[in-house]
């Protein structure tokens, strides 16, 4: 309000300046009240002020409007205001129709771009008000402000909102995912678990041990979706090391063109020289094959499929807002389909897919994009609708002469005596079958529900040689219930079973984990390293 005001009161100081002639001097201006507010208004530089004639002839100059517009006085009067306005403004016929709106309304307001002398832009916030004269319209006063910081100062903020409701949108669809995979995978270890016992007790018929297959396998690729979901969650563990990116990448490259079949070229242009990228080089593995599957698809009439990756120096304040540092950015690009603005938008998301039924499962960019956010890197997908689309992967480099040391195969160590194994999980199902599977390798076990259940038997006086435990538990986790036991049993042993990468800050990382879904061949070696360790 304070600033329409304003307007007003520039505007009724500009009614009374008469055109300034080559025949009045400033000094003659001056010396009349009409001179006063001349000099008033040549000297704000705040604001572009003219008058324009009827015919939309600019008549006066102050100022403000040769700073912003970069022309002087004698440059422009008498020239057609339409000159400050864009090519595409000017053709659509936007300056008689502010004139023509002003006129017929009394006032024109608007926003939009302007041109000055050099040709470059700026963002004006314009008025024009008609002037009246013994009840005729003789012409026009017009003001305009730079709002061109403002603007982009806005915009700025504007993203800035965007991308911090985009980040906790993701949030929230990542711990949903991760919750909903860790539910899943507590059915999955269930079922594989009792298919695997199931297979030891049937008989030796081929019908019957086909059927048992199909659903181990169908189990096991349920386990695969759930790991996805579960990189897209964040919570998947990384076997972090230094990966030779140009080395992997080729050896992928003879398993994906037969595997995409006819039509399907790869390009491949990496330096030999490039530092080794620090993230898990099986997952990396996995997420070149989504993003060049993707890459096919989007041509369904072939194309090439462009592999590049190079060296990338980020600064403090990148538009990546990653850690300052050396990146290498892997892009997997195609000449496809491209996506819409819509679909770009929503590419990441878990589940959400453009294939048809049954030719996706809207997992793979989501398993790429959490691999990146595990690795303290970025997965940036670029689009444009008919046009093709770039992923990079932007993941931190490691020293160029790193070298991974080969791990020290261990002799596999069994035991020579059954134990006795207290099992705690709240999911019953899968209380039961990890104790199927325990009693199965001649183990005694003891079931418990919860923590608290557990501390119970063991407060009873009752020997146990292992606790297995599950994490997730309502009341007190298995992180908790293990700092319990080393408290009053320090030499007893806890396994945490669990589906989760990453445990809640001061859980216990120095335990032995055992990741769901697990076979019992999985079990027997983890008891076996916990005991005899």
């Amino acid at each position: 309000m304070e600033r329409e005001k304003a307007d007003d009161v520039i505007v009724a100081a500009i009614w009374k300046v008469p055109p300034l002639t080559h025949e009045t001097s400033l000094l003659e201006a001056a010396l009349s009240e009409d001179g006063y507010y001349r000099l008033l208004v040549d000297t704000i530089d705040e604001y572009a002020i003219y008058l324009i004639d009827r015919e939309g002839r600019v008549s006066s100059w102050n100022a403000g409007a040769k700073r912003f517009k970069g022309y002087d006085a004698a440059e422009v009067l008498g020239q057609n205001f339409s000159r400050f306005y864009t090519e595409e403004d000017r053709a659509a016929g936007l300056p008689q129709r502010a004139l023509e709106t002003a006129a017929r309304e009394g006032r024109f307001e608007s926003e939009g771009w302007r041109v000055r002398k050099d040709g470059t832009h700026f963002w004006a916030h314009a008025i024009i008000d008609p002037i009246i004269k013994d009840g005729e319209l003789v012409g026009y006063a017009k003001i305009t402000r730079d709002l061109t910081e403002r603007r982009e100062t806005r915009l700025a903020l504007e993203a800035a909102r965007e991308q911090l409701v985009q980040a906790q949108k993701m949030e929230a669809v990542g711990q949903l995912t991760g919750g909903v995979a860790h539910d899943f995978n507590n059915l999955l270890t269930a079922v594989l678990s009792s298919l695997e016992l199931l297979r030891k007790a049937v008989p030796d018929d081929p019908k019957v041990l086909k059927l048992i297959d199909s659903a181990v396998q169908g189990a096991r690729r349920g386990a695969t979706l759930t790991q996805r979901m579960l990189a897209f969650a964040r919570r998947q563990p990384l076997k972090s090391e230094a990966v030779d990116v140009d080395k992997l990448v080729h050896g992928l490259v003879d398993l994906l063109v037969p595997s995409l079949g006819p039509g399907a070229k790869i390009k491949v242009d990496i330096p030999k020289d490039l530092p080794r990228v620090i993230t898990d080089a099986s997952q990396l593995e996995t997420a070149i094959i989504n993003l060049c599957v993707n890459a096919h698809d989007a041509m369904p009439h072939g194309g090439v499929i462009g592999i590049t990756a190079q060296r990338e120096e980020l600064g403090t304040d990148n538009a990546l807002k990653l850690a300052a540092g050396s990146y290498i950015k892997l892009s997997v690009a195609d000449e496809g389909v491209g996506m819409d603005a819509e679909t770009l938008a929503r590419a990441t998301e878990p589940f959400f897919t453009t294939k048809g039924v049954g030719k996706g499962t809207g997992l793979g960019l989501s398993m790429v994009h959490g691999l990146a956010a595990q690795s303290n890197g970025r997965l940036m997908l670029k689009s444009n609708f008919g046009r093709g689309t770039t992923a990079e992967l932007w993941l931190p480099a490691g020293a160029a002469d790193f070298l991974t040391p080969e791990p020290v195969q261990q002799p596999e160590r069994t035991l020579d005596r059954p134990l006795s194994i207290l099992t705690v999980d709240d999911d019953a199902l899968v209380l039961m079958n990890t104790t199927m599977m325990l009693e199965d390798l001649g183990h005694q076990v003891h079931e418990a529900l919860s923590g608290k259940e557990a501390l119970e038997i063991l407060h009873s006086g009752a020997h146990f040689d292992l606790v297995v435990s599950d994490h997730a538990m309502p009341g007190m986790t298995g992180s908790q219930l293990a700092r319990a036991i080393g408290a009053e049993w320090p030499a007893l042993p806890v396994i945490l079973a669990t589906g989760y990468a990453e445990l809640p800050p001061g859980s216990a990382d120095d335990l032995p984990r055992l990741s769901k879904p697990f076979s019992q061949k999985d079990l027997a070696r983890a008891v076996a390293q916990a005991v005899l360790h």
